[in-house]
């Protein structure tokens, strides 16, 4: 068995795995001051950017879900993987040699991970790929290439390639590159049945890359008739690496620009996103078969910026024909996904971008997304059209189905837009269209019979016997009350170095929010703030010393948020911050010795009276030196 990972090895990969590298390969990250950057948060659905990163201390926060922590943390968490698979991961792109306890000091080169291992294979498969679409076998892909008005430099720009109709050869070249049947099946790229074979034969090949330009899988497309899979599209199967409900194709090319222009454009096929990007829309992107859902959402609402504070816009290409509606249907269906605006861009012929460009050139194709139609528009506008609207009755009939899908839009300062722009499209008075839209809200969506609303509120549980009482809820920890503490161990987490021998006067009484005297406590189970001086994993150290997830998710705040002060925080401004701490101490035990003083009877209780009153006197005048050190070294 391979021994544990020696600390020091782990520190190495800490340090030199920069956080904001890691993150940006999943989130689109902009300047939020004082050396943070933040971005939507990948771990919950959010609007406005709540996921904060300090590259300088290594950790990553969100304000929202309250997940943080550093880089290992980060892939545990986005990628699910164990924090030794983490480890290895991040030291294998950082370049760290790790080192097991039981080698004795001699380095061993480290293991990659089963993720980096089938990555790697996917690699290799892409590489062998693009080589075998130069070979003569290949003729019949480079036609069709060609015939779809992608040239050679298009080919090499989008990695495609061909796939061998001999069953093995991708298989023979793995087996010759160190992998093993067991990778190469986990990998998606080989099949077994009677023996093992190449998954993909024959086909042009599409590689799929996530955001951060690892390839995970492959789209593979029919060339010959007497290829013995029907379906003119195959894609790799569900593996550990690739998930179609969450894969976006073209979304490594795509990101940046989608992130700077807070646009994403939604087409059908592999073909269409080059078009686009070869037409001039870079932020095309499609589906890996199957329909564009939340999953898909959530993916692309983290580098696109969609949030309250900018509204960009998602473009879905639909074809003109009934399927085409379909789809806009489900689009609109889950519309609520974004605070973007929604639009749907549909060719009057019924052209893909595709065959768009083919026909009538790159310019086409961009004006297709320019000229775009709010989704909403689209959407009534084929609910409508299904209805003569010279009768009366047809016009009730249209305003009726068509009111009941208002009703269904969940941001309710869009309903009114839609109510005005319905009551022109039926040809009624918008107030008609209004009442009608009540009605229909008020018969609410047919369920069921014995049914729940899932919207209805839920009925307050009552108390069981014996049932443990629920932990009081623990004050806010942005009270000012606690404002002190708060900073005090901002600096503790992030520049220890520069509070020297100042915190030796600290202790646990010195904190009295629960989550930050657990913060503390952590400090102290670390080693104290001197052991964090001039250590760069000194927060992650404290993180992982917290025994409370409460004050485990404080560090990783403490460790983003930015320390209030025009300069690099120095030895005054720590001082300041610890000597006040102290004094709210001392201020603290003042009040509850004259709140004793004035219970106890200075006759019958002379003795008692007389210490607490020297005591009194003592934190007075450890109070006025407090406050004159303060004003001294102001």
């Amino acid at each position: 068995m391979v021994g544990r990972i020696r600390d020091e090895d782990i520190a190495e990969v800490r340090e030199k795995a920069r956080i904001d590298e890691v993150v940006s390969s999943y989130v689109t990250l902009r300047n939020a001051g004082g050396g943070s950057q933040k971005g939507l948060c990948p771990f919950h659905d959010e609007k406005s950017p709540s996921f904060h990163v300090n590259p300088s201390r290594g950790f990553y926060h969100c304000f929202g879900c309250q997940a943080g922590g550093d880089a290992i943390a980060f892939l545990q968490q986005i990628d699910g993987l164990g924090f030794v698979e983490a480890v290895e991961r991040l030291a294998e792109t950082f370049g760290v040699q790790l080192r097991r306890e039981e080698d004795d000091g001699r380095p061993q080169a480290p293991r990659g991970p089963q993720r980096g291992r089938l990555v790697e294979a996917n690699k290799v498969a892409e590489a062998f790929y693009r080589e075998q679409l130069t070979t003569p076998d290949a003729v019949e892909g480079r036609r069709f290439l060609d015939g779809r008005g992608f040239d050679q430099s298009a080919a090499d720009r989008f990695g495609v390639g061909f796939a061998p109709r001999d069953g093995e050869a991708l298989l023979r070249h793995l087996r010759g590159r160190g992998f093993t049947e067991e990778e190469v099946v986990a990998a998606g790229l080989v099949a077994v049945g009677r023996s093992a074979y190449d998954r993909f034969r024959g086909r042009l090949l599409w590689p799929i890359r996530d955001a951060g330009g690892d390839v995970i899988g492959f789209g593979a497309r029919r060339l010959f008739d007497d290829d013995r899979i029907d379906a003119k599209y195959l894609n790799t199967p569900e593996t550990s690496l690739y998930k179609k409900s969450r894969v976006l194709y073209g979304l490594d090319l795509a990101r940046k620009d989608i992130g700077l222009s807070s646009q994403a454009v939604i087409v059908e096929g592999y073909t269409d996103v080059m078009a686009c990007h070869v037409a001039g829309v870079p932020t095309a992107v499609a589906t890996c078969g199957t329909a564009f859902g939340d999953d898909h959402a959530k993916v692309l609402r983290r580098f696109m910026h969609d949030h309250e504070e900018f509204r960009g816009e998602v473009v879905f290409t639909f074809d003109g024909d009934s399927a085409g509606q379909k789809a806009a249907m489900r689009a609109f269906a889950g519309d609520q996904n974004f605070v973007s605006q929604t639009y749907v861009a549909v060719q009057p012929d019924g052209l893909d971008p595709c065959d768009l460009r083919l026909k009538e050139g790159d310019g086409a194709v961009r004006e297709l997304v320019a000229s775009r139609t709010p989704l909403y528009r689209f959407v009534l506008s084929n609910i409508v059209a299904r209805y003569d609207l010279d009768r009366a009755d047809s016009r009730v009939d249209a305003l009726r189905e068509a009111a009941g899908l208002v009703t269904s839009v969940r941001d309710r300062s869009k309903v009114d837009a839609f109510i005005r722009e319905l009551a022109q499209m039926v040809g009624v008075d918008p107030e008609e269209a209004r009442q009608e839209v009540r009605r229909a809200a008020a018969r609410g969506p047919k369920e069921p019979s014995g049914s729940t609303r899932r919207d209805a509120p839920a009925a307050p549980a009552e108390p069981t016997a014996g049932a443990p009482e629920r932990r009081p809820a623990l004050p806010d920890l942005r009270d000012p009350r606690f404002t002190m503490e708060r900073e005090t161990l901002k600096l503790v987490v992030q520049v220890p170095g520069v509070l020297g021998r100042l915190v030796d006067d600290l202790d646990g009484e010195d904190f009295t929010h629960p989550t930050y005297r657990g913060v503390w406590d952590a400090v102290v189970a670390s080693g104290g703030p001197r052991a964090g001086s001039g250590d760069a994993s000194w927060a992650s150290r404290v993180a992982e010393a917290a025994t409370d997830p409460a004050a485990r998710a404080a560090v990783s705040a403490l460790g983003v948020e930015p320390v209030p002060s025009a300069t690099a925080p120095d030895a005054a401004y720590a001082n300041a911050h610890v000597v006040r701490l102290q004094e709210l101490t001392v201020l603290r035990r003042i009040a509850q010795l004259k709140s004793r003083l004035q219970r106890t009877n200075p006759v019958e209780q002379q003795t008692e009276y007389n210490r607490m009153f020297g005591e009194l006197v003592a934190l007075e005048q450890q109070r006025r030196t407090l406050r004159d050190r303060l004003v001294n070294e102001s």
